[in-house]
């Protein structure tokens, strides 16, 4: 079963990212400014899941420290972290970011609602396979 979901978790993380690399270049708007957020916590949970399949617990500990990385990402943006480190690769500043906003607290919020969800039901089916 570990084999399945590593699979099904990679292909997910390929999937968002096709998604996220499509919002980046050609989407505005709310896709770039609330979708994209949402997304991009999902791809990073779908990643790490694929790579720590041995590791479901009913803790939430995953989805849960995702959520605070995403935070932390964006109170570095509250403080300036790009300019203060003088960052000027256009890419880099893409993927840290330059512009705080507290709706990208609440997109990475909901983003982290379908990841506790997943976690919950991954340790309900490997509780019941293992329970066989």
């Amino acid at each position: 079963m570990k084999n399945k979901i590593r699979w099904l978790m990679t292909a997910a993380s390929l999937l968002l990212l096709a998604a996220e690399i499509w919002i980046g270049i050609s989407a505005g708007g709310w896709v770039r400014n609330y979708l994209g957020d949402v997304l991009v916590v999902i791809l990073l949970y779908t990643i790490a899941r694929s790579i720590l399949t041995n590791r479901i617990s009913n803790g939430y500990a995953l989805p849960a420290g995702i959520l605070l990385f995403a935070f932390l990402v964006e109170f570095l943006q509250l403080w300036g972290f790009c300019d203060r480190f003088h960052i000027t690769q256009p890419l880099l500043r893409i993927l840290i970011g330059t512009g705080y906003s507290v709706w990208d607290l609440v997109s990475y919020a909901i983003g982290a609602l379908p990841c506790f969800l997943t976690e919950f039901l991954l340790f309900r089916i490997c509780r019941r396979e293992a329970d066989t």
